[in-house]
């Protein structure tokens, strides 16, 4: 998870005083806005549940008025406990401080606790709406969303709830998987735009999987649904030849056929990003990113107009981190007052291009902390594998990404996959309803023959040391 204070405010209370508010970034948007005292008083919690031992350090209270110099000052310092107190793997993980987290985001928005109505979009575009409370957090509405579909209580895990929106051309953006420490309805509500939705969808990678979910009815068609909406957007490519064996399976009704077969297909399973920039393999490169089998997949275009395709494999990044940083104006990255601030956002990782060679590739995009959680779970699923445990029980329970602070910006550090080739190199912290059926749109041969000749990237090209030969 992603911590930043990247803004403050000067508000006014309600005896008409002013007080600075600290406005709390997670994941790079704005979650709630919080008073010192406040986070002093979770502070005092913090310590009362857990010790003094445990806790961070906390800036200390100022008699008189804070300078804009103090209250910068004071800003950092706040960022940097909030950072210490996630990384932490019992405090973080703490319903003290997830409670927090979702009261300060209800309190920001000032939502009161009520019944309400919630939408659930499905990949078909059908929607699954649920009584809910607006205090309600992600794991419960993902749960009535389960019990409404009738989806068995060992299979909630294989799926999430996703915060998307959608563009006039029905283009879809993933702006983020819905955490433990935020309300869905107050999430989605406090966008103020139609253009969001919260979607349903699967959350694990590899496609071994599947089989658990297609063994239920309302799991495979949920599969089915994502499969087919996944095809019609051209995130999976798909040949004329596989056109008409898909378009007769679906015909036929075959949903399990028809999986299988999108399965042996390019970008199966993949999450696909906006186009972005990288530095990769030179500077100011237009990329298309996908995420999946356990990899970055990068089509890029070149300076000179030349298209290539290459893919980075997750076992070859040593580390990744996240970075945000805010413009700079009057000598400060933080005017005391702003109402809002923009953050630029850079996913970089550290890869093993050849036996003895590491290098750096970053990428500038919105998504950046979409595409670190995306590593996360693949590292997730992998290591769990390796250590023959249970996947049901991980997809209960993802691990996210801890919170490390690097020049004046955030990193988050992966679990490394691999050992250094250099041993002097600097050590690299380790952190730790019911569906009886799925109405679809028809898969028509113009929309796979749009799938195909409307990729602009294409060929086998494959990035100077990136075989897993090296090894």
């Amino acid at each position: 998870m992603h911590f930043s204070i990247p803004e403050t405010e000067v508000r006014s209370g309600e005896n008409g005083s002013t007080y600075v508010a600290y406005n709390i970034h997670v994941n790079g948007v704005l979650h709630c806005r919080l008073r010192y005292s406040q986070l002093l008083g979770l502070h005092e919690q913090i310590k009362k549940e857990y010790g003094t031992n445990v806790v961070p350090s906390f800036p200390p209270k100022k008699i008189f008025t804070l300078t804009p110099a103090e209250v910068e000052q004071r800003r950092e310092q706040l960022e940097k406990y909030m950072q210490a107190v996630r990384q932490d793997p019992l405090l973080g993980a703490s319903e003290l401080f997830n409670c927090f987290l979702r009261k300060a985001q209800q309190e920001t928005q000032q939502i009161p606790t009520e019944e309400v109505s919630l939408e659930v979009g499905l990949s078909n575009g059908q929607k699954v709406t649920v009584n809910i409370l607006t205090s309600d957090q992600t794991e419960d509405v993902l749960e009535a969303v389960a019990s409404k579909l009738d989806l068995p209580d060992d299979l909630v895990g294989y799926f999430s709830l996703f915060l998307v929106r959608e563009g006039v051309d029905g283009g879809l953006t993933f702006v983020r998987k819905l955490q433990e420490f935020e309300l869905p309805y107050v999430s989605i509500t406090s966008l103020r735009s139609t253009e969001f939705h919260i979607l349903l969808r699967k959350s694990y990678w590899d496609m071994a999987y599947d089989v658990d979910v297609m063994e239920n009815r309302v799991g495979l068609n949920l599969l089915y649904a994502q499969t087919v909406s996944d095809i019609e957007r051209g995130w999976i490519l798909v040949n004329k030849d596989h056109h008409r064996q898909l378009k007769s399976l679906q015909e036929k009704g075959s949903k399990k056929e028809f999986i299988r077969l999108g399965q042996t297909l390019k970008y199966y399973g993949y999450t696909k990003f906006d186009p972005c920039v990288t530095d990769f393999p030179e500077k100011g490169c237009h990329v298309m990113v996908g995420a999946g089998n356990n990899e970055l997949n990068f089509h890029v275009k070149l300076p000179s107009e030349q298209m290539k395709e290459g893919s980075f494999k997750v076992t070859r990044m040593r580390c990744w981190r996240v970075t945000s940083s805010v413009p700079v104006a009057n000598g400060t990255a933080n005017p005391c007052g702003s109402t809002k601030v923009e953050v630029k956002l850079e996913l970089a990782f550290e890869y093993l291009m050849s036996k003895d060679r590491l290098q750096w590739v970053t990428i500038s995009s919105p998504q950046a902390i979409m595409m670190s959680i995306c590593l996360q779970s693949m590292v997730d699923e992998l290591m769990v594998k390796k250590s023959g445990g249970s996947l049901k029980k991980m997809l209960r329970k993802r691990h996210n990404g801890s919170i490390h602070r690097s020049d004046s910006q955030q990193a988050v550090k992966s679990p490394p996959l691999l050992d250094s080739p250099d041993p002097n190199r600097e050590q690299v912290v380790k952190l730790s309803t019911k569906l009886s059926s799925v109405s679809l749109r028809g898969i028509t041969a113009s929309n796979s023959a749009n799938d195909i000749s409307g990729n602009d990237f294409h060929g086998n090209y494959a990035f100077e040391g990136i075989g897993d030969d090296d090894l």
